[in-house]
Order: structure tokens, then C-alpha cells, then sequence
């Protein structure tokens, strides 16, 4: 086998001087920096967009001919949506993640499933039994608890149907007592309570075994239910007797009972836990609770008869749903007044009856956020090899003050809300792009 010979061509090789590279790695030094804190500012912009913005209330009415979900902007106190959902709606309730309405539709035995980013319903469930009225979505939201007020079947006993949200099929059903008309999950997803209005208890079922663990008495009629944020109280109304029952559940006994006004429905605890708002529907108003105390501090005139009842995530306002005035009131919690009256507008709101307040989530700005966030990591992390370590604790040290910034600023938006902040959540990312390009002239000059 003959050996190939190959040409080589010397190639000549130049001096750099050493200011040039000294020059050009500041240069490239200054472009990263400011690259990487731009995206910084573009992504804490993002986040902070979505955290000022306002969620949406959603509002059943038995309407005209069917029933239907009104959708509410709480930043505006304007109706954007109307769902069709048939049936008679009542219980309603989000799922954590804000993706997801379940609505009970009463004489319908279904619960309709409303897709937030179409307002549309995507499924309808079976639920198994009869006149679902009480949702509520476990803290997980896998999970959705549907009282089923009345069963023949069941000769007037009544159940809970336990809706698997990947499927929205019915996957168990925990049969409880007489009359159970609401259900709420605890905080920690690890208790089940549930008030039964003719036998005047609350169920207290094991979330693991679908298995009551222990039935507590209390008022007459008890009608609704909340838990505190932190889990160690649980609130009932009982319609009957027009007071509250407060439930330690560390004992699960009652440990107080609070005095309102006649004919308590709907109760809603603060996120915060330190007010507890009841709608009382026979006496036209709502009736504000501290819970250090145990005592009425404000009674808010509202609509006529109201109904449903819900607080805003960031606990500035209280929504309630007046089903014989057809109308919302909207409650300022700092002074405990009415500040809007929500109507339909061009729509029916019929007998408005419950009510649910969900996170705004936008998937969108949210995964922009987190490719922008990566990007930026990728392009730092290639480039910080020629970065010294002086400049590598300064990226760090900007990086630290922002995220710093981020949760200063998150914080102030949601303590000082603006309607127009809460209505254009892309402001905070056109101020983010104005960040970046300014930014990038910088470095180019």
C-alpha cells in the first residue's frame, strides 16, 4: 500500500498586542453584565406584572332559561364573561392553579367543568347522586368534593362524591348523614368537613380513608362552612339558631359561638385569618367577625337577600352575591363598606347564588418568564468563564438585589393595588423591554 504524501503550508501567525485582548475581554465583560441584568430586570418585570394583576370572580345564576356562570373582573368590578352551564347552579368553586371552575348545577345531578382561558365548559361529570349543591377543590387540586344534597335512593341520607380531576369521573363516594349541604377541604388536604343541616353536625372525615372520624354538634340548621387559613378553626353558620359555631380542630369541639343576624348563610375567612365574613340573606346584610375575639366588629348593609359570599386572594375586598336584588356588592375590608355594585350589564343576572374567587394565572407570561429566566442562565453560564472573579460576585451581588426587588415589589403591588396595573399585566413587561433595549444601547456605546 503506497504511503500518500501531504502538502503542508506554514501559516503565519501574528502578535496580538495585549491591550487589544485587555480591551476586547472588558468589552465582552461589560456586554454579558449588562445582558444578564437586563433579562434579570425583563423577568422580575414579568413576575411582578402577574403578581399586581386581579383575579376573576365567578358568580352562578339560575338566569332566564338556563343557568349560567357570570364572570367578574375584580379589578374593574365589570362582568366580561357569561358561561351557559344548564341546570340550577349553586356551589362553585376554582381549582389552586386558577385553570379550572366546578360548578354543582343542582337539579341537574352534574358538576360542569369551566375552562378559565376559554370560559367554556370542557366536560360535564356525573356526580352520582342528587341535587349537588357544596364544591370544593382539595389544596392539590386533584380532587374535587361535591355534596349531594338529596338521594330516594338512599332514603333522604345523603353523600360526597369525590371527582378525580384527570379524569372527571366520580372515583368514591363517602356517604355522611342527613342533609349535607356545604364541604371544605382543610388547608393541609388532610381533613374533610361537612355540616348536615338536619341532624345539626359537621362530619369530620379522614381525606386518606374517605372515613368520618368524628361528628361534632352544633347550632340549629347549620347551612355553610369555612377553615381558617392555618387550620385550627373551623367556621359553621347555622341558619337556625342565627349564630356561628367556631370548632377548634385540634379537640374538635366547639369552643365559641358568635351572635348575628338573622339567617346566616355563606361565611368566608380572610387570608390572612382575622375577619370572617357571613352573609346574612334575611337581614339583607353581612356581618363582620374578628376572630381574636369571637365578636361582630361591622355590620354591612348589602342587597336583598344575599347569598353567596368570597374574599379576594389579597383580602382587600369581599364579593356577595344578592340573589333577590340580582345583583354583586362589592366590600371594601380596610373600611368595611359597600364601594360597587356589580349588574349584568346587557346579560340576566337572575338570582345570583354562589360565588368563588380564583388566582389569575396566565400560562403564557408565566412560561415566558421561566424561558427567559433559563435563557438568561444559559447565556451567563457560557459567558462567565471569561469573567473575573470580582465580576462574577458583582453579577451575583446585582442578581441578589434583584431578586430582593422582586419580592419588595411584589409585595407593595399587592398591598397597593391599581386598576390599571391589575387590568394591563403586560405593563410590567413593556417596561421590562424597555429595560432590555436600553440595556443593550448602553453596551454598544
Amino acid at each position: 500500500m503506497k504511503g500518500k504524501t501531504i502538502s503542508t503550508t506554514s501559516i503565519a501567525t501574528f502578535p496580538v498586542p495585549p491591550s487589544s485582548v485587555v480591551m476586547s475581554n472588558k468589552a465582552r465583560r461589560k456586554d454579558t453584565f449588562l445582558r444578564a441584568f437586563g433579562i434579570t430586570v425583563l423577568t422580575i418585570s414579568i413576575l411582578v406584572s402577574v403578581a399586581g394583576a386581579a383575579p376573576f370572580a365567578y358568580v352562578t345564576s339560575l338566569g332566564v332559561d338556563t343557568g349560567t356562570v357570570f364572570v367578574i373582573d375584580t379589578a374593574t368590578d365589570n362582568v366580561t364573561s357569561v358561561v351557559p352551564v344548564g341546570g340550577w347552579p349553586a356551589g362553585v368553586a376554582v381549582n389552586p392553579a386558577g385553570t379550572k371552575v366546578y360548578v354543582a348545577t343542582g337539579f341537574d345531578p352534574t358538576v360542569s367543568v369551566i375552562d378559565t382561558a376559554t370560559n367554556m365548559v370542557s366536560a360535564t361529570v356525573n356526580t352520582g347522586g342528587s341535587y349537588p349543591w357544596g364544591v370544593s377543590v382539595n389544596p392539590a387540586g386533584t380532587r374535587v368534593y361535591v355534596t349531594n344534597r338529596y338521594s330516594v335512593a338512599d332514603n333522604d341520607s345523603n353523600n360526597i362524591s369525590i371527582i378525580d380531576t384527570a379524569t372527571n369521573s366520580v372515583t368514591a363516594m363517602i356517604n355522611i348523614g342527613i342533609s349535607t349541604v356545604n364541604v371544605e377541604i382543610a388547608p393541609d388536604g388532610k381533613k374533610i368537613y361537612a355540616v348536615n343541616s338536619r341532624n345539626n353536625t359537621t362530619s369530620v372525615i379522614d381525606a386518606a380513608t374517605n372515613k368520618i372520624t368524628v361528628t361534632v354538634p352544633v347550632g340549629d340548621h347549620p347551612s355553610d362552612i369555612a377553615v381558617s387559613p392555618d387550620g385550627n378553626k373551623v367556621y359553621v353558620t347555622n341558619t337556625g339558631s342565627n349564630d356561628i359555631s367556631v370548632i377548634n380542630t385540634e379537640t374538635n369541639t366547639v369552643t365559641a359561638t358568635v351572635p348575628v343576624e338573622d339567617g346566616p348563610g355563606d361565611i368566608a375567612v380572610t387570608p390572612d385569618g382575622t375577619k370572617v365574613y357571613v352573609a346574612d340573606w334575611q337581614s339583607n346584610n353581612v356581618s363582620v367577625i374578628d376572630t381574636v375575639t369571637n365578636t361582630v366588629i361591622a355590620t354591612v348593609p348589602v342587597g336583598k337577600q344575599p347569598m353567596g359570599i368570597a374574599v379576594t386572594p389579597n383580602g382587600k375586598k369581599v364579593y356577595v352575591t344578592n340573589a333577590e336584588g340580582d345583583n354583586v356588592s362589592v366590600i371594601d375590608t380596610d373600611t368595611n363598606k359597600v364601594t360597587a355594585t356589580v349588574n349584568s350589564g346587557k346579560y340576566t343576572l337572575n338570582y345570583p347564588a354562589g360565588v368563588a374567587i380564583g388566582p389569575l394565572i396566565d400560562s403564557n407570561i408565566t412560561d415566558q418568564s421561566t424561558r427567559v429566566a433559563s435563557n438568561s442562565r444559559e447565556d451567563t453560564e457560557a459567558e462567565e468563564a471569561n469573567l473575573s472573579f470580582e465580576e462574577k460576585k458583582a453579577v451575583e451581588l446585582n442578581n441578589s438585589k434583584n431578586n430582593n426587588s422582586e419580592y419588595d415589589n411584589g409585595s407593595i403591588s399587592n398591598g397597593n393595588e391599581s386598576s390599571k396595573n391589575n387590568s394591563t399585566p403586560g405593563f410590567g413587561l413593556l417596561c421590562g423591554l424597555a429595560c432590555l433595549f436600553g440595556g443593550w444601547k448602553f453596551g454598544k456605546k
